[in-house]
């Protein structure tokens, strides 16, 4: 898995993230009035360009209600579901083992060998050459040239890697 860090911090992700696990069907700064006529919201009508599209809607009060709780989850449903290392059953055993993992020591580098170091003829070198991102350990396997394109996976009819 790969993940760049959020340019404006993790702070902007949660807050990203509040807007949509958190709001509720309509906002108070829709809400116009409410009166013995009943409820004024604004809404966005798609089917207009321009500024038609926004309009102002009354309801009776129990029907604005009403429209309002088809938005509530039934009880026992969540807005956000958990999967991979945070699925439900696992999800202790995971971040326990995760959290070992995280703090286990790294093992020691391996010695570098005859098949690592650089030929005369240069091919071994550019077959191990350090990552550009990280430093690590980059073992080049193919080369593409200019202008084509690498070969997607077998397809189903061939029988291969099924």
């Amino acid at each position: 898995m790969y993940a760049k860090p959020p340019f404006a911090g993790p702070e902007a992700v949660l807050a990203y993230l509040a807007r949509y696990t958190h709001r509720v069907a309509i906002s108070n700064s829709r809400l116009f009035a409410l009166d013995e006529r009943g409820v004024t919201f604004r809404y966005k009508d798609y089917r207009r360009d321009g500024q038609a599209r926004y309009r102002t809607m009354t309801l009776a009060a129990d029907e604005f209600i009403r429209r309002f709780l088809l938005h509530v989850l039934p009880k026992g449903f969540h807005r956000i579901r958990h999967y991979g290392l945070l699925a439900s059953a696992g999800c202790k055993a995971n971040i326990a083992r995760a959290s070992e993992l995280i703090a286990a020591a790294e093992p020691p580098a391996e010695p570098a060998t005859a098949h690592d170091t650089a030929e005369a003829d240069g091919t071994a070198a550019e077959r191990c050459s350090p990552c550009p991102c990280c430093g690590g350990r980059m073992v080049i396997i193919e080369f593409f040239e200019r202008g084509s394109a690498p070969r997607g996976p077998p397809s189903r009819d061939t029988g291969i890697g099924t």
